[in-house]
């Protein structure tokens, strides 16, 4: 019997088995619907007036759906390129996909807080743990055709768990906006796809260089993905933000810069190659690099000209990345990129956070209005609100009443509206006029 075969026969049932009864008794001691799924709490949100229709599950299903298609076809059926690997792609994405949900579902809630002992579930809990199953995938792309399904599984435990740190730190402590998560979702699974992908390396993988390529039906197939991605981006980068505007121009952000970055790609693509044909490589991956880019600033006033210069810079630095840079990380630094992530992902990760840097820095009153105060919470004065707090900007104007416009969309704080609350701190005003 095989090393292979006896892999999948003795050490992936057991793997499977253990994951799935552990991951089980986590759910039934510590898990628990939140304030907008229980039957009870809900009915009592109902008798104090609210309607059914006011439940966050009819604003943000639509988006938790275009996410999952993204997460399962989308992402699956883009590594199915190479000719040898098609059923591999697709499989092995659904296996840790289905396991990276569950397991993000406990990690999120340990590491964003507990309510009263115990971790609230609902559709935002869902939508965040299909963005850190996302960057799974991602990592999943680095070093696929290299680890069996056991080894994806061991990688998924770990990083998941380290994403939900990494996210806490950089949503939480820091208090960045990253929305669509080129930060927190992209440069992390990017990175993290690349150092696995270094540790996995050994001298006889230059032998199998030739297994590195694609066909034509492959390449079709991999075009599917890239179609449902590209389609669904839009979603993927307004789904937990605020409903409203914010939410709406997100979703426009990402859709011009989308548009931009694949008129680069398939200009810059003709223009690197030496008989002027396209690269497939380019367009199945490259074109959407300019989704990647817009996450951290989608939610932000980056204009519509804003975002295609955006798009069309990511869409730049990705072919010309596949070009020249992911053979210089294979020949100089050992690391065998199999789908490219660190330009599609990583790259365009990095440049998505300096716009978001860079757009925030130049925010403005007379630009945002009051949408100043909804959409930068920064440190200034924590103000207690139902089982979160908030955090207040320092104006240079207020009147005796500091309104704040509160919404929630951290893992682990579910059940969270959005709603106008008005401050009565007279005190505070005073100085603040003064």
């Amino acid at each position: 019997m095989t090393n292979s075969a006896t892999n999948l026969r003795l050490k992936l049932p057991i793997a499977c088995i253990i994951l799935e009864v552990i991951i089980i008794i986590l759910f039934g001691t510590l898990v628990q619907y939140d304030d907008e799924t229980d039957a009870k709490l809900w009915h009592k949100e109902i008798a104090n007036g609210s309607s059914n229709y006011d439940n966050n599950f009819y604003y943000r299903y639509p988006s938790f759906q275009d996410v999952h298609v993204m997460i399962f076809i989308g992402f699956g059926f883009l590594m199915t390129f190479l000719q040898r690997y098609g059923f591999s792609s697709v499989g092995f994405n659904f296996l840790i996909a289905a396991f990276a949900l569950q397991w993000a579902t406990l990690m999120q809630g340990f590491v964003h807080g507990m309510h009263g002992g115990k971790i609230h579930v609902g559709i935002e809990s869902m939508i965040n743990a299909d963005f850190c199953t996302g960057s799974v995938l991602i990592s999943f792309g680095a070093v696929l055709g290299k680890t069996s399904p056991v080894q994806l599984l061991v990688m998924s435990v770990i990083e998941v768990t380290l994403f939900a740190i990494n996210e806490f730190i950089v949503l939480s402590v820091l208090g960045a906006k990253d929305a669509g998560g080129s930060m927190t979702i992209h440069t992390f699974g990017a990175y993290f796809g690349l150092m696995v992908a270094r540790v996995l390396y050994r001298p006889n993988l230059d032998k199998s260089k030739h297994k590195n390529c694609s066909v034509y039906h492959s390449d079709l197939f991999a075009m599917i993905g890239t179609i449902y991605l590209w389609m669904f981006w839009p979603s993927f980068n307004s789904a937990v933000t605020a409903h409203g505007d914010d939410q709406h121009r997100t979703a426009m952000n990402t859709y011009y810069s989308l548009a931009a970055c694949t008129l680069a790609t398939y200009g810059l693509s003709a223009v690197v190659a030496h008989d002027g044909k396209l690269d497939m490589v380019h367009i199945q991956n490259a074109a959407l690099a300019g989704g990647v880019a817009v996450g951290t600033a989608g939610e932000m006033m980056l204009t519509p000209f804003g975002s295609m210069i955006v798009g069309f810079l990511a869409g730049t630095v990705s072919v010309l990345g596949f070009k020249f840079l992911s053979p210089i990380l294979e020949q100089k630094l050992k690391i065998q990129d199999t789908c490219g992530v660190h330009n599609l992902h990583g790259m365009p990760g990095v440049l998505g956070a300096i716009v978001g840097a860079v757009t925030a820095a130049l925010a403005t009153k007379d630009v945002y209005g009051d949408g100043l105060v909804c959409l930068f919470l920064t440190s200034w004065e924590s103000v207690p609100s139902p089982g979160f707090m908030v955090k207040l900007p320092l104006l240079r104007k207020q009147t005796d009443a500091i309104k704040v416009c509160i919404h929630t969309t951290l893992p682990g704080e579910e059940g969270s509206q959005e709603e106008l609350t008005t401050v009565r701190t007279p005190d505070e005003a005073e100085k603040l006029n003064a």
